[in-house]
């Protein structure tokens, strides 16, 4: 599958890698506009400036009819009674087994029309299993290829937004419907203050079919701010310094809210969501393995898959997602251990037959600025 990017990254000479059955830009080699780039450079304009992302990957369902929100409300594992119509909310949707097939940010445009953005590869399976067990009148569509999206993401990404000539007073996940100044043709464009990089941002929804044009205005904006075009390598070693979950590695079917350190997205007062009693018996009962944030002692990187131990050389658990720091130039990563194991114990991971040293710390490894 392809962005409506597609030919723009390709124009760019973005390497290009599969996500989700997708090809989508990893970093953009050469940089853009003149703008020095790669990864590393991508993260830092992010972090300290601004800097735009190409995630129209990300899957959009929508579920409308009377009792739409109730609905939705009963299948995931927040709270959609905590928001009105204007917000949006971070989501976990399990199976009966507590497992998590995926994790989801709920948009309620209105009680009876809710808009949810799953991971891309996830998007069919989330839209059939609601549309399986929907009431009569409420109808679930995949409309995957509708929308783009476009994130904004970093400190002076609301000044980009006011220089186009957008003016939005949005708390933290909430939204409104825009058009772009002097482009109204291109329809209206949802704005959610929102995103994954831990900085102060917004994703931007256009249709599919002006995106293009809206990425382009963004594109002349941020370099004012000596701004970057980030690919999606920024993107996880932003996540992961924020000690943000990624569906596949930190939460999946076979590890759940409990396990990820995820309880904070699961409200268990609420009369019915799915997986809920095996999620309070594995609370109850407390899990055989919960997420710890790891911050190497050494110049060793870890990787996904890696083995974890103790001083002992027992083997503790594993690296769900590592890589290398450039915020804090260190490795860091976020591994599934042995509950008995505690912020400020020393642990080794085994680095390609080399046992690299490291520490549990506490996440998220940079402070964030989202609001």
């Amino acid at each position: 599958m392809k962005s409506p990017l597609y030919e723009w990254h390709g124009a760019m000479d973005a390497k290009l890698a599969d996500f989700g059955g997708w090809d989508m830009p990893i970093e953009y080699p050469k940089g853009v506009a003149g703008f020095s780039g790669g990864t590393l450079a991508e993260h830092a304009a992010v972090r300290e400036r601004v800097g735009i992302f190409d995630v129209s990957h990300l899957g959009k369902i929508s579920v409308k009819g009377q009792g739409a929100k109730d609905f939705v409300n009963s299948m995931v594992t927040n709270d959609l009674n905590r928001i009105t119509s204007g917000q949006a909310q971070y989501n976990l949707f399990c199976n009966d087994a507590g497992g998590v097939i995926d994790d989801l940010i709920v948009y309620q445009f209105a009680p009876d029309d809710i808009f949810i953005i799953p991971n891309a590869s996830n998007c069919s399976q989330v839209a059939a299993d609601l549309s399986a067990v929907a009431p009569s009148g409420i109808t679930v569509k995949n409309i995957h290829q509708e929308y783009a999206v476009l994130a904004l993401q970093g400190p002076d990404s609301s000044k980009v937004l006011a220089d186009i000539g957008i003016n939005l007073d949005l708390e933290y996940m909430s939204f409104g419907k825009v058009t772009l100044p002097g482009d109204e043709d291109l329809g209206k464009i949802i704005i959610c203050r929102t995103g994954y990089s831990g900085e102060l941002g917004y994703e931007l929804l256009p249709k599919w079919e002006s995106a293009t044009k809206v990425w382009e205005v963004l594109v002349e904006k941020i370099a004012k701010y000596d701004g970057r075009v980030c690919g999606l390598g920024a993107r996880d070693t932003l996540r992961t310094e924020m000690g943000y979950p990624l569906h596949g590695h930190e939460l999946s079917l076979e590890i759940t809210p409990v396990q990820a350190s995820a309880s904070w997205a699961v409200v268990f007062a609420k009369s019915e969501f799915r997986g809920k009693s095996a999620l309070e018996i594995e609370k109850s009962q407390g899990p055989s393995r919960v997420l710890r944030a790891l911050k190497s002692s050494d110049r060793g990187i870890p990787r996904s898959g890696m083995a974890v131990s103790d001083s002992l050389g027992r083997v503790i658990g594993e690296v769900t997602s590592g890589t290398f720091s450039p915020t804090l130039k260190v490795g860091i990563a976020l591994a599934l251990l042995s509950p008995e194991f505690k912020v400020g114990d020393q642990v080794q991971i085994d680095i390609r037959g080399r046992l690299s040293s490291a520490s549990i710390v506490r996440a998220p490894f940079v402070e964030p600025r989202v609001r």
